[in-house]
């Protein structure tokens, strides 16, 4: 059994996937397996995929589209590794990624933990200040705002389990880690800068407004908060969000 586990979705993902690929590839820690499901793309991402000669990458296709959630769940059901971390598409690590995020976890007996990233623009140029990890992270500052970034984040499933997504919402990954908090009493901060997210403007994550009421669900449906708790929460993560992507504060 590999030491790690890496998850990603795909869906018409060819424009970035090479970039992401040579991100894993050159990562000096080797013991991984690279679970990769594809959502049903209708680019070439299948074939970039298939075309590795890597036996710690496995390729999964999805029989709908289903969304992300969907397609990271496919490949939990067939992870093995005891350390999970997550990796979309379209992302990058710095090589040293899963050396530092390993020998934190181990070092400080962690379940969970989180690094900072850098935040770019399409062509991986930095646009605004680092998503710092400064706080340790626990169920009530969770409510308020996720910290938790999947492509900076780790979980011990021999310690924990495996904590799936639910479908069928957006906040998939809120949700998440929301579930996993409830179990362990908190997440550390590694504060050092080892990945790369690309802010594209047509991202689900970006859109705020158009994801109000997705978020309002996680407290509402998710969580079984009441009404006014819901919107309550939904305020701060709104507020939150807009201190967390506005130049005027990065």
């Amino acid at each position: 059994m590999p030491e790690i586990s890496i998850i990603t979705p795909s869906y018409n993902s060819s424009k970035y996937l090479d970039e992401t690929i040579n991100s894993v590839l050159n990562q000096t820690f080797k013991d991984w397996e690279w679970l990769i499901t594809d959502d049903c793309s209708t680019d070439n991402s299948v074939e970039i995929l298939e075309e590795q000669n890597d036996p710690r990458i496995k390729v999964f296709k999805a029989k709908k589209n289903g969304g992300a959630g969907h397609a990271r769940n496919i490949s939990l059901e067939n992870a093995t590794g005891r350390f999970i971390t997550f990796l979309d598409a379209d992302d990058f690590w710095e090589s040293n990624f899963l050396e530092e995020m390993v020998n934190f976890m181990k070092s400080e007996n962690a379940e969970l933990a989180y690094s900072t990233y850098s935040r770019c623009d399409e062509n991986l140029n930095p646009t605004i200040g680092d998503f710092e990890a400064d706080t340790i992270v626990n169920f009530n500052n969770l409510l308020r705002t996720c910290r938790l970034s999947l492509l900076s984040s780790m979980y011990d499933s021999k310690r924990v389990g495996k904590f799936y997504f639910p479908e069928g919402t957006k906040r998939e990954d809120h949700v998440m880690w929301l579930e996993l908090l409830k179990k362990i009493p908190q997440g550390k901060p590694l504060k050092k800068t080892l990945s790369k997210y690309r802010m594209l403007p047509n991202s689900v994550s970006r859109n705020k407004s158009n994801i109000m009421k997705d978020q309002y669900l996680v407290y509402k449906d998710y969580m079984k908060f009441s009404t006014l708790k819901s919107l309550y929460y939904t305020a701060n993560w709104a507020f939150n969000g807009f201190i967390k992507y506005s130049k005027i504060f990065n």
